[in-house]
């Protein structure tokens, strides 16, 4: 098959620029050649921790690029297409699989987790797993589509968003910025960002919020108080006092989706608790970004979002790298001194 070059993860901070065996393909299977694959936060403990499956893996999994080889049992598509690529491989007979919840599988594997993923010249995914990008949406923005499924699942765990509601998103990283951006395609005026960051706050102002808050400036709880509840609240920052915080932030009967991951126990007080059943709140969780028929719309919407402009990414790349650079990316996403968003490698 030959070899290319990929970054191999082979120990904590260990990610080793080398040459690999290009991945083999079954006949139900493609090899994409990337052109761009984002880190992800849940990319960092992988390489920095050791949160991993097992040694060695090839990490990464929001990619894009083109078709160069196709399984023999392919059909509907061809080689040179341009794409991306949903990561997750539900087994497809488990009991949530057959209800039709992919993301919901018990026996699944994942690019870039459980098997060989995009931080790499070429990759192999299941054929059911690509979704064609537009001629007009650059490789760049087509690796913005995973997180962008992320944000559009977590908004529509929300239900039908009611016409004339107000929300929050806490949190301006990707899948903050994103989950706004969602809200807006989706006819939702009055969206309020909170970040601790003013460079990422001026972002959000541009791409559309109706007002941003620093949360280490002011109480967001009094500004809320003062200024009226939200009908919609949703954390991405995966941090636990807003996490704790949130519920307290929506009118009775509103809805708090949490997005974000969960770092260490969360503590409600109890007088907040006490609103999600005094206010008979909806509070939910996301998770991932999949439903029926497989890969699911968020897919399809994320691509028809980008081609059609209603979500901006070229603001959320903030720094490029070529594969060779290695750890050097992740330490730029981890430096809070380079106020990166989104990291990409860009191959040549």
């Amino acid at each position: 098959m030959g070899t290319m070059k990929a970054l191999v993860v082979e120990g904590i901070k260990k990610i080793n620029y080398k040459s690999v065996p290009i991945p083999e393909i079954n006949d139900h299977e493609v090899l994409v050649k990337v052109h761009a694959c984002g880190i992800c936060g849940s990319d960092l403990p992988r390489a920095r921790d050791g949160g991993v499956h097992s040694y060695p893996i090839i990490i990464g999994h929001e990619f894009s690029g083109e078709i160069t080889q196709i399984g023999s049992k392919v059909k509907n598509l061809k080689t040179g297409q341009r794409v991306t690529a949903a990561p997750l491989i539900p087994c497809t007979h488990c009991a949530n699989c057959s209800a039709g919840q992919p993301a919901m599988c018990t026996q699944y594997s994942f690019v870039g987790s459980r098997q060989s993923g995009a931080m790499a010249e070429f990759v192999s995914v299941p054929s059911i797993n690509i979704v064609p990008i537009a001629d007009n949406v650059t490789y760049e923005q087509a690796a913005c589509i995973e997180p962008l499924t992320v944000a559009i699942h977590g908004v529509e765990r929300a239900g039908i968003l009611k016409s004339g509601a107000s929300a929050i998103v806490y949190g301006c990283g990707t899948i903050g910025l994103l989950t706004m951006q969602c809200l807006l395609a989706k006819g939702l005026e009055r969206i309020y960002i909170i970040d601790i960051d003013d460079s990422k706050l001026v972002l959000a102002k541009k791409l559309g919020a109706h007002k941003t808050l620093n949360s280490a400036k002011i109480n967001i709880s009094n500004y809320f108080s003062e200024h009226g509840k939200v009908d919609y609240a949703f954390e991405t920052a995966g941090v636990n006092i807003l996490q704790a915080q949130i519920p307290a932030l929506v009118k009775k009967m509103g809805h708090v989706v949490y997005i974000g991951t969960v770092p260490r126990d969360v503590t409600f007080p109890a007088e907040t608790f006490e609103l999600i059943l005094r206010g008979e709140l909806n509070v939910t969780g996301s998770w991932m970004s999949y439903s029926a028929p497989f890969p699911g719309g968020e897919w399809s919407g994320a691509a028809e979002y980008l081609q059609a402009g209603k979500v901006k990414v070229d603001e959320l790349v903030t720094h490029r790298f070529p594969l060779s650079a290695g750890y050097q990316a992740f330490e730029t996403l981890l430096d809070k001194k380079q106020e990166a968003i989104k990291v990409m490698y860009v191959m040549e």
